[in-house]
Parts: C-alpha cells; structure tokens; sequence
C-alpha cells in the first residue's frame, strides 16, 4: 500500500491544533473506490466536525473533509458502471482532506468532460444540500419568491443559483454589503443585509418592499438566531420555511402560534439522510446539477483556492465570515502558493 498526505485529527479541537502528516493510503474495501485528490471543498460542517460538535461523529483519528474530486486510482469487488482513471466527484462522510481518499461507489459521480476539479469539489455538498431545500422540503413551485438567508455563504449563493436557473424570484439576505455585487451576479434579484440592528422589523419591510406585499412564499434560513425569527416574520401566507443551518450560532425557538396564525410550515434538511436511504434520488440531482452546469446556468463561486497545508485558514474564514462563496483546496499546490 502506498503513501499519501493527509489532514489527521487525533483529538476533537479548533483547526489549527490539527496538521497535513504523511500515512499511509486507505485501503480499498469491496464497493468502494480510491480516489487520487485533486481538489476538497471547505464546509461549515467541517469545522464542526474536528471540533467534536456534530451530531456524527467519526471514530479517531480520521481525515475531515466531505467533497472530493479527482481520479479513481483503485477499484474494489463488487463496483459497477466506474472504471480506474475515470474524473469524478465523491461526497464523503469524511476524508476527503487528502491526497487520496475511499467512498462508497455509490457516493461517487463521474464528472463531465467540461468540468473543473476545482468546480466539482465546489459543487458538492452545499449544491445537492440547496436542490434538496428548495425543490424537495420547500417543493417550490414556478412563480413563487425565495427568500435566502445566509446568501454569501456555500449552501446560500448555491441556493441563489438554483432558484435563479429555475425561474424563482430571488431575494438574498447577506451579513456584509460588499457581498452584494457577487449575490447580483449569481442572480439574485434584491440583495438585502441583514443588520443587527432593527432586524426584527428591517427584514420584514424589506421583504415585503420587494415583493409588492406579497411576502417569502419559500425562506431557505441557514443563519439561525434572530435572523431565523426574523424571517418567519418575512414569510408569506402558506409559505414555507426550511431550516439548513444555524450559521450564526443560536438554535431558534418556534411559537407555534405564529405558525398557525400565518398558515406556515417549517421543515428542516439533513441532506446525509437522502444520501443514505434514497442514493439514486440524490444520483439523479447530482445529474441534473451538472446538466445545469453544462447548460451555464450554474457556476459555483470560488472565492480562493488554497494549498491544502493552509486548510486551517481556509476553516477561519468559513468561521469569521470572510469569504463569498466557496474555498476549495487543491492537493496540487506548494504549501505556500493560494490561488485567489
């Protein structure tokens, strides 16, 4: 078995107590592939993950990292319709922090020809976790406006993009004003910001202001907090919010009553579960993302591409907020040379 570079967590901790070490490369079980790493999206998960805080917690040590993109350099028995050499897209539970990594086949996507590594590993799982919010537990329906919190962050501007590509109007709340031009760009239709200050009543009028009266007929609320409260409050009547995050730190908590007053529902997404009871409904997304690709109606925003020795950087923007989009490392580079 050979050798490969690897992020490792040994004990639960904040990014920078972890670091890149060489190991040896996993071994390939039957109905698995090895992939050779091009490229590994950041996550807000991730972080969470290493840090001992996620509801799934993974054995020690393990390799954080949950999109992968690269070459299939090893199949097991069992593996059908997937060939060594072939370019594709893995989502992982965890591993995907290296230059080699095993999944599942079934977790496994090949990629177009005309796609990146790098946009593939951007296209993971913030992009099936936006599909699945807004088509599946919102069932949004043509015609209706998307509200979408959060909008500078993975899940949110993938969110924007979606709804966008399939006719939505599309209103996108962002926590910094300088990230407006890069939402107007996704194809938001309004780009609000959600400011401490007066949120409880701005988020609302604004809301309202941009849609005649009418109201968030769909919010996809990945911030938490009083931006979750606040949303509620921007919802339409029958309109349907669906819970993805709590970015901002505080788990809300509903009045049931308001619910019922407006005629509201509220959902919420664990996309992993889609991936693990229903893996052919997720396969016939992941296609219908790359079609949308392909067709140039999505194009995920990298907002730096870094070696992955700097993955705890990488991490603290995702934690402080600074970054529009996506940061994906790249297995390739010299552990001092990002790519912006």
């Amino acid at each position: 078995m050979g050798a490969m570079r690897a992020v490792r967590v040994h004990a639960f901790g904040p990014p920078q107590a972890h670091g890149v070490e060489d190991c040896k490369s996993p071994a390939c079980g039957d109905g698995e592939v090895r992939i050779e790493v091009h490229a590994a999206g950041v996550n807000f998960p991730d972080l969470l993950l290493m840090a001992g805080e996620y509801q799934k917690l993974p054995p020690l040590p393990f390799v954080p990292g949950t999109d992968a993109a690269g070459v299939i350099a090893a199949i097991g028995a069992g593996v059908r319709g997937l060939r060594v050499g072939d370019r594709v897209l893995a989502h992982l539970d965890h591993g995907a922090y290296a230059s080699q990594a095993v999944a599942p086949a079934d977790w496994v996507y090949r990629l177009p020809e005309t796609m990146s590594f790098i946009d593939a590993a951007a296209m993971g799982l913030v992009y099936q976790t936006a599909y699945f919010a807004l088509m599946q537990r919102a069932a949004w329906r043509p015609g209706e406006t998307v509200l979408i919190t959060g909008a500078g962050g993975g899940v949110g501007l993938a969110a924007v993009q979606i709804a966008r590509s399939q006719g939505a109007l599309v209103i996108a709340g962002v926590s910094r004003p300088e990230q407006a031009e890069a939402l107007r760009a996704a194809g938001a239709d309004q780009v609000i910001v959600l400011a401490a200050e007066g949120l409880r009543e701005n988020l609302r009028r604004q809301v309202l202001d941009a849609t005649q009266g009418h109201g968030a007929d769909v919010v996809i609320e990945t911030v938490g907090g009083d931006v979750f409260d606040a949303s509620l409050r921007a919802a339409a009547w029958c309109g349907r919010v669906v819970v993805v995050g709590f970015a901002g730190g505080r788990i809300p908590q509903i009045k049931a009553n308001y619910l019922l007053v407006k005629n509201i529902a509220v959902a919420g997404l664990q996309w992993t579960d889609y991936r693990a009871r229903q893996p052919e409904r997720v396969r016939v997304v992941q296609q219908h993302l790359f079609d949308l690709h392909g067709a140039g109606k999505l194009r995920p925003h990298v907002d730096a591409v870094l070696p992955l020795e700097q993955f705890a950087e990488a991490l603290a923007r995702i934690r402080e907020g600074r970054k529009t989009g996506k940061l994906v490392l790249d297995t390739r580079l010299p552990p001092s040379s990002p790519e912006t």
